[in-house]
């Protein structure tokens, strides 16, 4: 049987039943047990009352017995061999010698189609040992036990019974809650609003799974949103380059009389083909880092030429500009960082693009590498004036590009690159911005 076909309100109705039916029949069979030996020791009860004037008599040397009560069965036997008293059945009386010979005990005697519980009992006397020999029917035993089992069992199919229609209808209106939550999902999915799935005023697990869901759905919908926005800012950014290559390019066409002309235009179409590839090789940047669960690897060592490097690709940039760019490290030990070279390289350029972009025809911009604690920090400084402090809260979004940027031709992803590569190596970024002054961006990197 494919269990998980069922519905939970069926398994937990099923798992309840059977936990139910395994205690009652333990319950059962204890009950039964002691009921048994209650019946029993009762038969043996009686059977003392019975054999007790005897036993009294005889034990005060009184030779004299009085015969016994109406509907007792007793036998007994003086010293000598003469039987002085015997009501028992024909069919236990042929068997008297031998039940005067067995040791005192009780037990079942079955004579005939009858069974009896038979008490044998010595009584020693100055003229010798006594046989008292008791017995007792035991159908009326068998049938109180009987009765008792047949109401055991009535009375646990009876429970159990009611006790799966409990579980049934306590798992109906346990499940109510979840019903209505699917039935709201489904809404939702039909038609996709703000709105959320309803929590219900108790405080359990079914409210808190509502919450959790409600999360869910409002991330969703945030990063649903995001993306949106993202599509629509990217098709932006692509349209713009992609109508200025094709006005060159019609005018190189159609305007160009001359060689050099247009020659002229299709190289202005080149440039901007150039600005489109690099927005292209970032969206791609982005998508691979979105995409990224775990960081790569490096050293510190790593790290540390990878930073001499990016001062070198930067210092190719500056052009006829008198900007100074510098490093230092002080990676003095060999330890395993969460990022690899490439990313840390990636980092570097972008934030030393960034900060060229906004310096003008002179400056400085320094780079360092240091080791704090169980991170690796790095810095880069410039004397660009820093940013308009509303811009800040946007400096990491996507396509976002302050005032003095947008003279650059970026797309305004450098930061976006950078606080995803940080993100998924589990690292941090800070922006110390001085109006007037530069900006100074810190990322911090873990020591694996």
């Amino acid at each position: 049987m494919n269990l998980s076909r069922l519905t939970i309100r069926a398994r937990i109705t099923g798992g309840s039943l059977i936990v139910a039916i395994l205690i009652s029949i333990v319950a059962g069979i204890v009950i039964f047990s002691q009921v048994q030996r209650i019946v029993s020791d009762g038969q043996i009860r009686v059977l003392e009352n019975v054999e007790s004037p005897y036993l009294t008599a005889l034990s005060n040397g009184t030779d004299e017995i009085d015969p016994p009560g109406a509907g007792q069965l007793v036998a007994v036997i003086d010293p000598s061999g003469p039987v002085r008293i015997n009501t028992l059945p024909d069919e236990l009386t042929e068997q008297l010698g031998a039940l005067a010979a067995e040791p005192d005990d009780t037990r079942i005697v079955s004579a005939d189609s009858e069974t009896f519980l038979v008490k044998v009992t010595s009584v020693e006397t100055s003229d010798g040992t006594w046989k008292i020999i008791t017995a007792n029917p035991d159908d009326p035993e068998e049938s109180v036990l009987q009765q008792v089992a047949f109401l055991l069992i009535a009375s646990i199919a009876g429970i159990n019974i009611a006790f799966g229609a409990a579980s049934w209808f306590i798992g109906t209106a346990a499940l109510r809650p979840v019903g209505r939550l699917r039935r709201s999902a489904a809404t939702l999915v039909a038609s996709p609003g703000s709105e959320l799935l309803p929590v219900g005023p108790s405080q359990d697990e079914i409210s808190e799974l509502a919450g959790t869901l409600n999360e869910l759905i409002s991330q969703l919908r945030t990063s649903a949103e995001r993306e949106r926005q993202i599509v629509s800012d990217a098709s932006h950014e692509f349209r713009t380059p992609l109508a200025i290559i094709q006005t060159q390019l019609e005018l190189a066409q159609r305007q160009a009389d001359t060689l050099p002309k247009m020659q002229d235009d299709v190289a202005a179409a080149q440039r901007t083909l150039v600005r489109l590839s690099a927005l292209a090789t970032s969206m791609l940047e982005l998508s691979r880092i979105d995409a990224q669960a775990t960081p790569g690897t490096s050293t510190t060592f790593e790290l540390a030429a990878e930073l001499a490097d990016a001062a070198d690709r930067g210092r190719q940039h500056v052009g006829h500009r008198d900007i100074r760019i510098e490093y230092s490290s002080n990676i003095a030990e060999l330890r395993t960082v969460a990022v690899s070279d490439a990313d840390f390289g990636r980092v570097c350029d972008n934030l030393v693009n960034n900060a060229l972009a906004a310096t003008g025809v002179e400056g400085a911009i320094e780079l360092s590498l240091v080791i704090l604690g169980d991170s690796i920090a790095l810095r880069v400084s410039d004397t660009a004036g820093g940013m308009d402090d509303a811009f800040v809260p946007l400096a990491f979004d996507r396509f976002s590009r302050a005032d003095h940027a947008r003279t650059g031709g970026g797309a305004g992803l450098g930061l976006s690159i950078v606080a995803g590569i940080v993100a998924v190596s589990g690292g941090a970024i800070t922006l110390d911005n001085r109006p007037g002054d530069g900006l100074t961006v810190e990322v911090t990197f873990p020591l694996v």
